[in-house]
Order: C-alpha cells, then structure tokens, then sequence
C-alpha cells in the first residue's frame, strides 16, 4: 500500500477513527479527541517513518482520549448541570449506555470497541493499543465484568 499522506490517510479512515473517539468519550468530545489526536501527529514530524499508519492513528486517538479523560471530571459535572434540564425520555437509552461505559476506563472502552465493533483480533488491537496481548485480553475481561455488574443493576 505505500506511505500515505496524513491527509489521505484522514480521508481513508476519519469514520473509523470518529467511531472509536465516540466509544471513548462520548459524542460530544469525539470530534474534538480525533482533531487533538491528528494535530498530535502532524505535530509529532514522524509520520513519514510510520509502518502502520492505521494503528498509529487509532493510538494517537487513545492519547488524546486519555488526556481528555484526565481533565473530564469538571466537564461532566457541566453535562450533568445542563443535562437535567433536557427532558429524561429523550435521552434515555443513550444515556444509559453512556453510563454503562462511564464504569470503563479509557483503554477497556478502547479494547472492547475494537474487539466488538471493529471485529479485530487481539493481536491487531495489542499493537493498536501498544500493550500486550495478555493486557489487552485482561482489559476486556475486567470491561466485560464491569458492564456485567452495571447492566444487572438495571
């Protein structure tokens, strides 16, 4: 396939990268999270040695994500001033799976959306993630647990 240009590379696979954004943060920061994580790389001046320009993306999305989560404490407690004014019925079912993934921390929200709704092996995601295969599989064992114990609650 060659190097791409960032450029191509964002045309090729911005719906994928905006997917997963959405799993990790929510739609609301997902735009935000895939516009921090490519200024990131046009930034990072190493793109053109880049092997695997698709997995470099997808970590350069989970950096971005966790940044956002470290400092996302003051913004969801902004959500939830302005979200108990909007009417609970319309937002239900999004929000309820929005809390479910609250319970996740970023990389088990990360490795569960790649094994589930991008269909990849945990080989694939391991190098995505830039961990481990074992880890990976311990995140979604711990994620599955998690969303377990949630969803029996409701």
């Amino acid at each position: 396939m060659g190097v791409l240009s960032l450029e191509d590379a964002y045309r090729k696979w911005s719906g994928d990268l905006g997917r997963y954004a959405t799993v990790l943060v929510g739609p609301a920061d997902a735009a935000d999270v895939v516009a921090d994580a490519i200024l990131a790389v046009l930034r990072s001046r190493s793109w053109g040695q880049v092997v695997d320009q698709r997995a470099y993306l997808y970590k350069a999305v989970l950096n971005a994500a966790r940044m956002r989560e470290r400092s996302g404490t003051r913004r969801r407690a902004r959500e939830e001033r302005s979200a108990r004014g909007i009417e609970n019925s319309e937002l239900d079912t999004d929000v309820e799976a929005r809390e479910w993934l609250d319970v996740l921390s970023v990389r088990q929200r990360a490795a569960i959306h790649l094994t589930y709704w991008e269909d990849l092996p945990v080989a694939e995601i391991a190098q995505i993630l830039g961990i481990g295969e074992g880890t990976v599989r311990r995140h979604l064992a711990r994620g599955r647990a998690k969303l377990r114990k949630v969803i029996s609650r409701d």
